[in-house]
């Protein structure tokens, strides 16, 4: 089998993903951009197909031949995990590896603003990690859970598709668990962690109104609540959650966006001056009482501009961090 050793030569490139489609040789993505990897044939459409179905166990090529995607996370003996996505196109299978450093970067280590470091002090929040698939959001949500795990004594649940980073209990009890391996959907699994004396909730993602809704209730009872959502944008963030639900709804969901959400992380990554890697530039919305005022009386139009002129240390916009990584000559 051929993945394995593209797999071993990805890491060692520090490649950020790996894509293997029919009729193409082997793709890596190194710093954003995508290389293929000469030193490989192209592979076939059987050839290809042949190695993704090893992969699978029975119960997961059930479910890809019936849904015609999956995602799973795999694990190579003694070098590291890989979030995989497996999908059909045209004639033939595809497949996309990322791999999942061991090691979960220190929070300094990140480039996030120091109040987040406040995060193991609170209860009752919302806080939600946004921008597109490849920019961390992962991984700043799950150092900020890491941190709590270092810095206090809490009961923390998570809910992944799949599970990537594998924590070790430190101060804190965790139990990480996987959509179709220990639960049905994300919206069952967390209707039912509400029930297990939780303090802090790990959502992978929010893709429906019901987890949504229970997210919003966890956050009213006394449970710190991360989610990642596919937004740009912090004030654009809050105005696409409250247009989701029913217009008879929506007054409701600003009060209660009001009154439990407490940041909103938007980032990206954007390649170095010497195109040598990429470096995180972020925005951080606080949701201080005249913010909170804004969710609440329909105003999210003036949240943006209301950032801009309180940007300093704690709230800013992805402007100033773009302007602070350059005129340090990062970028």
């Amino acid at each position: 089998m051929l993945i394995p050793k593209i797999l071993k030569l990805a890491l060692d490139n520090n490649a950020s993903d790996i894509i293997l489609s029919g009729d193409s040789k082997p793709c890596l993505k190194i710093n954003g951009d995508v290389q293929y990897l000469d030193e490989f044939d192209i592979f076939s459409a059987e050839e290809l197909n042949i190695e993704i179905m090893w992969l699978l166990s029975e119960k997961q090529q059930s479910k890809f031949k019936k849904e015609l995607e999956i995602d799973f996370a795999i694990e190579l003996k003694d070098y590291a995990r890989f979030r995989v996505n497996v999908f059909s196109e045209n004639k033939w299978y595809g497949i996309v590896f990322r791999p999942i450093k061991s090691q979960l970067p220190s929070y300094d280590s990140l480039g996030l603003p120091k109040i987040l470091k406040r995060i193991s002090r609170k209860k009752s929040w919302l806080i939600l990690v946004t921008w597109s698939v490849g920019s961390w959001k992962s991984t700043t949500m799950s150092s900020l859970v890491d941190y709590i795990n270092t810095e206090s004594s809490k009961h923390i649940i998570t809910i992944e598709d799949p599970i990537e980073f594998v924590f070790s209990n430190k101060k804190s009890l965790i139990e990480q668990r996987e959509v179709w391996v220990h639960t049905q959907s994300f919206e069952n699994w967390l209707k039912y962690a509400l029930r297990q004396a939780s303090d802090v909730i790990m959502i992978w993602e929010m893709r429906d109104l019901e987890t949504f809704r229970l997210a919003l209730r966890a956050a009213e009872t006394w449970n710190l609540v991360f989610a990642t959502l596919h937004t740009s944008w912090a004030a654009r963030t809050i105005a696409r959650i409250i247009d989701m639900f029913p217009g008879d709804e929506q007054e409701q969901i600003r009060s209660q966006l009001s009154d439990s959400l407490i940041w909103v992380i938007w980032q990206d990554l954007i390649k170095k001056k010497d195109w040598s890697w990429r470096v995180l530039a972020s925005e951080l919305l606080i949701n201080n009482i005249w913010i909170a005022n804004m969710i609440r009386k329909d105003l999210n139009h003036l949240i943006q501009g209301s950032m801009e002129t309180w940007a300093g240390d704690w709230m800013y916009t992805m402007d100033k961090s773009i302007e602070y990584l350059t005129n340090k000559w990062i970028i």
